[in-house]
């Protein structure tokens, strides 16, 4: 219970009036014909397809409350949903969200955490048009998103061609020097070393928009890098049946913006080791990592994707994905290691 107000518990206030106080804080967006209240909710889908994507947060594997808000936690799992929709070329047109709450967990807690997913979505121009609320023996937070094509093909892990660069849309390393330094310290060690790789990883802010513009401009391959770089490339990859092969100068231009938190953690001698190890295998930054034919690259890329290698023929024998040519780019998250 560490981290959450006090005040009114969801056990004392009981379901009704819980939702009650939520509803008010969740709009529904624009794309909702009809949102919360009824059995389901209808929802337009002018592309008559519908993207759509789910995720689980678990209070103590995927976030504290020691030391993170309601408000960081709701507007993290919209943002990694939104990713997924836009990793495949879709605009987002609505999320559910679902709580499972112990009965001590305070409703300031709850309302905060909705608040977070609000202001989320109305940065991406969508929100939330149903869900339910659950008891439940730990904190648990699942939002489902869907999203409209808008006409155009999906973009799929499987279309990358030889020849094609690769490129990437936002940040990677960040959330994870800023776990990094919350593991080490805490929130206050993370606060005064470096407070924007701390809000990288509390509220993890993508240019989500990049994904829709990517397949416009013919992206060829999108995902959307939660787990790290080393193991999303690595599925682009193999269902692309190719090989990838990083810039080690684009490398070093990330590895040098987490030094100062490497050192504070390690010291100057060692700190290249954590940083390269945040920007290959750090998680939940959620940059679009995507390919274009060579001759997008030239015309040039949307904004802002940035060509950070190539994509290759798939050799036998050779990791999927490398750097410099033949080393292994490794690191990344697996939710049961």
């Amino acid at each position: 219970m560490s981290g959450r107000p006090g005040g009114d518990s969801v056990g004392r206030a009981g379901e009704a009036r819980v939702l009650a106080r939520l509803l008010p804080l969740l709009g529904a967006g624009p794309a909702a014909l009809l949102g919360p209240g009824d059995d389901a909710a209808v929802v337009a889908a002018p592309d008559r397809r519908v993207v759509a994507t789910t995720d689980l947060l678990v209070e103590g594997r995927d976030f504290r409350t020691d030391w993170s808000s309601g408000s960081d936690v709701g507007a993290k799992a919209a943002v990694q949903n939104l990713a997924d929709v836009a990793a495949m070329g879709a605009v987002p047109t609505g999320l559910l969200l679902t709580l499972g709450a112990p009965p001590e967990t305070p409703v300031a807690w709850l309302e905060d955490l909705a608040r977070g997913v609000a202001a989320a979505c109305e940065v991406h121009g969508t929100g939330v048009v149903g869900g339910d609320l659950s008891g439940a023996s730990e904190l648990l937070v699942s939002i489902t998103a869907l999203g409209d094509l808008q006409g155009r093909a999906p973009v799929l892990r499987s279309g990358a061609r030889p020849g094609d660069v690769l490129a990437l849309a936002g940040s990677v390393g960040r959330s994870a020097a800023g776990l990094a330094l919350l593991l080490a310290g805490g929130p206050e060690l993370a606060s005064r070393t470096a407070p924007e790789l701390l809000a990288a990883h509390r509220t993890p802010d993508p240019p989500l928009a990049a994904g829709p513009a990517a397949a416009l401009a013919g992206a060829t391959a999108m995902l959307d890098v939660s787990d790290g770089l080393g193991v999303d490339g690595a599925r682009l990859a193999a269902a692309s049946r190719v090989h990838l092969d990083l810039d080690a100068s684009w490398e070093d231009e990330h590895v040098l913006d987490l030094l100062h938190a490497a050192r504070a953690l390690v010291g100057l001698r060692e700190e290249q080791g954590p940083a390269r190890s945040w920007v290959r295998g750090g998680g939940e930054d959620h940059a679009l990592l995507a390919t274009f034919p060579p001759e997008v690259a030239r015309a040039g890329l949307p904004a802002p994707f940035v060509v950070i290698g190539h994509v290759l023929p798939e050799r036998t024998g050779w990791p999927a994905v490398t750097i410099g040519g033949n080393e292994q780019v490794r690191g990344g998250w697996d939710v049961y290691a």
